[in-house]
């Protein structure tokens, strides 16, 4: 198929929510294809309206193929556009590397300039799941440990979850005014330093289709079930990058699950650290890769 929408009258036509609930990339993502690079070519109804065949989202279910191999979005279309385009099996070489590097020189260097126009053009022209995979998970746990014997990284820990904290702070308000998800109440571990691993569940939740709740800050346990019960939450989420004491692991974690009328569900390096302590216990494992994890919650809340 080439980039020109040229369908019969016959053909069936979504519009772009409709295509963005198929494939999982937002609106916003889809525009900036076509704007940009020229990626997609929909067809327009007299009002402007976007309106996708299905060779269109073909189409862009081979764009999400060739980003995962780590090809940069600039140069798809120069593969989807040859006669054979070459197995998806064979390497690619992507600038996720290069992203990343970027990344961590922003963040060390508190360039907010550079650190926005980096999450920006991440979420923008790549699927959350695959801004998360490819850049935001793999930056965070290679600061993490350079963090623990770095000249000023309290510093720049504290800068990065401030921005963070503001602009996943104001897609979360946003999407939760138009998501008709079940709510999800997230919050950290007490031996967490920081919200980031938080930060980027809530990310991966929200564009899971989940209304996030977040609570940004330490709450006791004992407290949490009325969390859930006043918040009308479906699941509740723990999540830390820290291993967490062995006590709370062990007898907190699962007492907590059994008071619980939803689903206790623990993610980020803790759930990989700490997964041996919680067999045979309510607590469900979701792992530290944060879209696997939500998906893994949406298998649970289906079954309950």
């Amino acid at each position: 198929m080439t980039d020109k929408a040229t369908h019969p009258a016959d053909t069936p036509l979504y519009p772009i929510r409709e295509v963005s609930r198929i494939t999982g990339v937002n609106s916003v993502t889809l525009r900036a294809w076509e704007r940009r690079y020229g990626l997609i070519r929909p067809q327009r109804t007299p009002k402007g309206h976007r309106l996708y065949a299905r060779e269109d989202i073909e189409r862009v279910e081979q764009i999400l193929q060739w980003l995962s191999r780590g090809v940069p979005v600039s140069q798809v279309k120069e593969l989807l556009d040859q006669p054979e385009a070459p197995p998806l099996s064979e390497p690619a070489s992507g600038d996720w590397p290069s992203q990343r590097r970027q990344l961590v020189a922003a963040v060390e260097a508190l360039d907010m300039a550079q650190l926005e126009r980096l999450f920006n053009q991440s979420l923008a022209l790549y699927p959350v799941t695959t801004s998360l995979e490819e850049l935001w998970q793999p930056t965070i746990r290679e600061l993490e440990e350079h963090w623990d014997d770095q000249l000023g990284a309290r510093l720049q820990r504290v800068n990065l979850e401030t921005f963070l904290r503001t602009l996943i702070g104001t897609r979360l308000f946003h999407a939760n005014q138009v998501v008709k998800g079940p709510v999800v109440l997230m919050c950290a571990l007490p031996d967490d330093p920081g919200p980031l691993w938080l930060l980027l569940a809530a990310l991966a939740g929200s564009d899971a289709g989940y209304r996030i709740q977040l609570l940004d800050g330490s709450v006791p346990f004992g407290e949490l079930p009325l969390a859930v019960e006043r918040l009308k939450a479906s699941a509740l989420m723990l999540v830390s990058g820290r291993a967490e004491r062995p006590d709370l692991i062990r007898r907190q974690l699962p007492r907590l699950a059994e008071q619980l009328d939803v689903p206790l569900g623990l993610c980020g390096p803790v759930a990989r650290i700490r997964g041996n302590d919680l067999v045979d216990t309510h607590v469900e494992l979701l792992g530290d890769d944060l879209p696997l994890a939500l998906a893994r919650l949406r298998s649970l809340l289906h079954n309950a």
